[in-house]
């Protein structure tokens, strides 16, 4: 592919299997995403859903990262308000000293879960207002000069590990802009935003001590499979899933219920959730590819390989870039 491509591992714990199952899958497909050419696999911060696995996130980096030789492996992301900065600079500081030049910090502004959830984590609902500030805070402790006297991260202090803002509104995209750095757009399931937060972007973008001129990472997903109809159940199957986790948590619905659901008004918004979706052969997938990185004016895409089960999943990292 002519774009350089990345990965959003979810770490799904598919139906009839474990979170032990989903953590050894990420390592598999992570291999097997470095050894065709990926350039990085990227896991995020989601707390109390039992479909994704990756909550420790930082651990599971340096599970894959000592699997691994050459892949970039990061966070997609970490949601900082969850998060002292200090915390987050020593674990990745941490990270890059264990795997020099390999490891990314892209962060977001949301708590990543409901807010029951939320109250768990003992995160006050007015968090995400020190974004911007919790930003520069962890990036300067990564950096020579901490914005808190008397206060060093160690490991972190002098790594410099790359920070990538996260987004799915203009917010984050004039946020990226103001500090120079790169800008994922959450599309693979917030795909409403997308050209105006990335022409925001470009417009505003300043360079910095990072990043010189804009970066653009754009999400899709993905299902490719041999057999077309293969593919469509695939995307039936996960849309179902996502309903099922979304609206019927605890209802044991059906897959009939859940695609009565799907129809309905609530239903629909979950499914527009994919609106951003390359299914099919590798020959379609990959002319979806093009057309959506020319689109979304994209330096760099990360799809998220949504197939129900890992074998599916690692036949269609392989069909992207073959």
């Amino acid at each position: 592919m002519p774009i350089p491509l990345s990965i959003l591992d979810l770490a799904f714990v598919s139906a009839g299997t474990s979170p032990r199952d989903a953590l050894a899958g990420c390592v598999t497909l992570a291999q097997r995403a470095e050894a065709l050419g990926y350039r990085r696999v990227w896991y995020a911060e989601h707390h109390n859903m039992p479909l994704i696995a990756s909550s420790a996130t930082s651990v599971l980096i340096a599970h894959v990262a000592a699997h691994t030789r050459t892949l970039r492996v990061g966070a997609g992301g970490i949601m900082l308000p969850n998060h002292a900065p200090l915390v987050i600079a020593e674990q990745f500081g941490t990270l890059e000293c264990l795997h020099p030049g390999r490891i990314d910090l892209g962060l977001g502004r949301a708590p990543g879960t409901d807010p029951v959830t939320t109250r768990a984590l003992h995160v006050p609902p007015s968090s995400s207002e020190a974004f911007p500030s919790d930003v520069l805070e962890l990036q300067a402790f990564l950096g020579d000069d901490s914005r808190v006297p008397g206060v060093e991260a160690t490991p972190g202090k002098g790594t410099r590990v790359p920070l990538y803002i996260l987004g799915s509104s203009l917010f984050g995209a004039r946020l990226a802009a103001q500090l120079g750095l790169p800008y994922a757009f959450a599309s693979h399931f917030a795909p409403q935003s997308l050209e105006d937060a990335v022409a925001l972007y470009r417009a505003e973008f300043r360079p910095s001590e990072q990043q010189a001129t804009p970066h653009v990472i754009a999400g899709l997903n993905v299902i490719a499979a041999d057999d077309p109809a293969d593919a469509r159940a695939q995307l039936s199957a996960v849309q179902r899933s996502r309903v099922k986790a979304l609206l019927g948590r605890g209802k044991g619905w059906s897959d009939a219920q859940a695609d009565a659901v799907l129809a309905s008004p609530a239903g629909q918004g979950i499914a527009a959730m994919s609106t951003y979706t390359a299914m099919g052969t590798r020959a379609e997938v990959q002319a979806y590819v093009e057309r959506f990185a020319e689109h979304a004016s994209a330096d760099e895409l990360i799809v998220v390989h949504a197939s129900p089960t890992l074998e599916a999943r690692l036949r269609s990292v392989e069909l992207l870039v073959a």
